[in-house]
């Protein structure tokens, strides 16, 4: 989803963060420990992060080495971030895209739910064609499981129009084309995709205990990014690590005529994941320097 350079939406946006969110490095609890609050291990995950995100595998040494020390200072984040960077460093994320519409052997039942991405609105709070094909691909999809939940996710992006929310305007979308309203959930605060994973977990983690397996709908460029984010999410979320409750199964796609997401914006996102928003907005708005990181040799 595209985020608005904009001071009073980014001032809400960590706002909101605070409130909805917890921290791998805040007071939450895992097996009754609590998790490190420690400066290091978020500094360790941001050179590595962001390492990866500019050299791609150059900086395959380095991850591992950084991987290591963050294991030995504590194992469980270890674990998870080893995950998550075997995640991202696979050369399978994103390869398999599935076009118009979700494929043939996913689960039947309500196990199963479909995740469409928001696109920022229009200013008078109508969305853009983009937007539109995106759920046209949902539409297929939900059509084709028809026991599956549909998560509409985006917050409010027109700047003319304070009530209008990207998820809000796909959900009556989707109601106007039949698709009944019992299987529509709506997250409508998130400004960024890492939010969508953050937010829409935060819902059906605890609404929703039938879904286990998620399915990305989203433009064919951004599938990898949302794939990697909702996985990640996965792991940092799982009361130990490897025993996530849910898993990204599948994806279907619109093709889009332009496009594309860097590895950097990707590590931006990460970051914001693991809680540390204000690094992760210097990486979208293009004020990191990484020239304040070590060297990769």
């Amino acid at each position: 989803m595209k985020h608005k350079t904009n001071t009073f939406k980014y001032f809400l946006f960590c706002m909101l963060l605070t409130v909805m969110t917890v921290s791998l490095f805040g007071c939450q609890k895992q097996n009754g420990n609590p998790v490190s609050d420690s400066k290091s291990a978020e500094k360790l995950i941001e050179e590595m992060v962001v390492d990866y995100g500019t050299y791609g595998s150059e900086a395959d040494e380095k991850v591992d080495s950084l991987l290591k020390e963050l294991s030995d200072a504590n194992a469980d984040t270890g674990a998870r971030w080893t995950k998550i960077m075997d995640i991202w460093r696979s050369p399978e994320l994103g390869k398999t895209v599935n076009y118009d519409v979700l494929p043939d052997g996913l689960p039947e039942t309500d196990e199963l739910c479909i995740v469409v991405l928001g696109f920022q609105l229009n200013p008078d709070g109508s969305m853009k064609d983009e937007l539109i094909e995106r759920l046209n691909v949902a539409l297929n999809s939900a059509e084709k499981y028809p026991n599956a939940y549909i998560v509409c996710t985006g917050g409010g992006t027109a700047a003319e129009n304070e009530s209008a929310t990207e998820a809000g305007e796909m959900a009556k979308w989707l109601e106007k084309q039949g698709i009944d309203k019992k299987r529509i959930i709506v997250e409508n605060n998130s400004l960024t995709t890492a939010q969508n994973a953050i937010l829409t977990y935060d819902i059906l983690t605890s609404l929703y205990p039938s879904v286990k397996s998620l399915a990305i709908v989203s433009s064919d460029y951004h599938i990898a990014t949302g794939e990697l984010l909702f996985e990640s999410e996965a792991a940092l979320r799982a009361d130990t690590p490897g025993n996530e409750k849910m898993e990204v199964i599948s994806n279907a796609a619109w093709q889009a005529p332009s496009g594309s997401l860097s590895t950097m914006f990707q590590a931006g996102a990460l970051i914001e994941l693991s809680g540390d928003v204000e690094t992760a907005f210097d990486i979208y708005y293009d004020n990191y320097d990484i020239h304040d990181l070590p060297p990769l040799k």
